[in-house]
């Protein structure tokens, strides 16, 4: 039986609310999931990580600035020496984190996948292109210093 989408959602939410508040000390509440209809990024800085097995699919994570900083500076403290790039760098490793555990909560709804190494996506404008053309499911999340969008999508 193929899980539905509100289940495969499901450890996605979990993983990005785990992560964000354990490595970075955030409390993201998640919004309305919807099927996003464009390819531009909801935020200032992306990650993106492919995922291949029993389907295949990608995840994205897209973070405000102001978001993305607080990710750094919580993750960090003062040992900030780049800011661009330790926002590069924390944003994949997060992405990272999250993509790991919600792949082990889809294992146990019998969907076995491997992924990619992330890529980090930055500036004003950018897009965000998911691998396959099934459709592109959006949940935004807000936190008390900004907010940011996960993304999945399979095949």
């Amino acid at each position: 039986m193929k899980p539905t989408d509100a289940e495969v959602a499901k450890p996605f939410v979990d993983a990005t609310k785990h992560v964000l508040t354990m490595m970075a000390q955030l409390d993201p509440k998640p919004g309305k999931p919807y099927v996003k209809k464009v390819s531009a990024a909801a935020g200032d800085v992306s990650a993106v990580v492919g995922l291949t097995g029993d389907r295949n699919g990608s995840i994205s994570i897209s973070f405000s600035k102001k978001c993305a900083v607080a990710v750094v500076k919580n993750m960090l403290g003062d040992d900030i020496s780049d800011i661009i790039q330790d926002a590069k760098d924390a944003v994949g490793e997060i992405t990272n984190m999250i993509s790991g555990q919600a792949r082990a909560g889809l294992s146990q709804l019998g969907l076995n996948l491997s992924s990619s190494t992330p890529t980090v996506i930055f500036g004003d404008n950018h897009t965000v292109s998911h691998i396959t053309s099934g459709p592109v499911v959006a949940i935004p999340f807000s936190t008390e210093h900004g907010d940011f969008t996960l993304e999945f999508c399979f095949e």
